[in-house]
């Protein structure tokens, strides 16, 4: 978050004030200067435009975290999440998974692109892999350190490919489908973070036991959380005005929001630390 400008002032005066009785200049921090980028490759023979994001103050290379959005595809949702991993110090890749930045703005026209995952896992994989090797190509990436985060349909691709054997240290899933994809104990190599809301009818609780019988089954390294309340979508804060237009149960939830994505930072600062 961003220090606001009297806060920045008072530091700066109290800083100075700390410093007078001696010989050394004050230190400074600087703000995070996001970079934006969009980022083309190829997946499938269609053009995808992913879209990157990284503190252009920080020299040394760092963890990626590729993020893959609702089912409406990578909108102005999915990049603001991106510059919040940025300026929590990540290289954040949000994926293009339909090509072409297409975008679904009626539950028809997302449900159309969409729908054709839900059943070719291994278009999944080779979406997923097309952007996650565009992403380690960055020069900023640490390719030591990759993980993935997803949002709705994002989470279950994220869960997907790494019941698929994806190479990644880790994904977090927020209101994601659990089973879309079969587990095979075998392939399974990622850390895996649940953060999903206990009132949402889309994910329901016999998906949600089935999963964590399939895990617990492995012995797989996971953590559930599960937000008294919370509805599906419960992260984007227009989550409500879409349900309202569209008749959908989705809602935002400001408190699971926020218990989520802290949630997801201690995960990953213990997974890259």
């Amino acid at each position: 978050m961003k220090i606001t400008g009297f806060i920045a002032a008072m530091v700066t005066i109290l800083s100075l004030a700390s410093c007078h009785d001696n010989d050394h200049k004050p230190s400074e921090k600087k703000e995070p200067g996001i970079k934006e980028e969009d980022v083309t490759y190829s997946a499938d023979g269609v053009n995808m435009i992913g879209f990157a994001a990284y503190d252009s103050n920080k020299s040394d290379k760092r963890p990626v975290v590729l993020v893959v959005p609702e089912w409406w595809g990578l909108n102005d949702y999915a990049k603001m999440r991106a510059k919040e991993l940025a300026k929590l110090g990540y290289l954040a890749f949000a994926v293009d998974v339909y090509g072409n930045r297409a975008q679904g703005n009626t539950p028809d026209s997302a449900g159309k692109l969409a729908t054709p995952f839900y059943t070719d896992h291994a278009m999944i994989k080779r979406r997923f892999d097309a952007a996650l090797e565009k992403a380690k190509s960055l020069a900023q990436a640490d390719t030591s350190k990759v993980a993935a985060i997803g949002y709705c349909f994002g989470g279950a691709i994220v869960n997907g490919v790494a019941r698929m054997g994806e190479d990644l240290d880790a994904v977090v899933s927020f209101h994601g489908n659990l089973n879309v994809v079969p587990l095979k104990k075998e392939l399974l190599k990622a850390q895996v973070l649940i953060c999903h809301g206990a009132a949402d009818p889309l994910v329901p609780q016999a998906e949600v036991d089935l999963f964590k019988k399939q895990m617990d089954s492995i012995g797989a390294k996971y953590t559930f959380k599960a937000y008294e309340g919370a509805m599906h979508a419960f992260t984007n804060p227009n989550a409500t005005a879409m349900g309202q237009k569209f008749n959908l149960p989705i809602k935002y939830d400001a408190a699971a929001d926020t218990a989520s994505w802290n949630e997801m930072k201690t995960f990953f600062a213990q997974i890259f630390k």
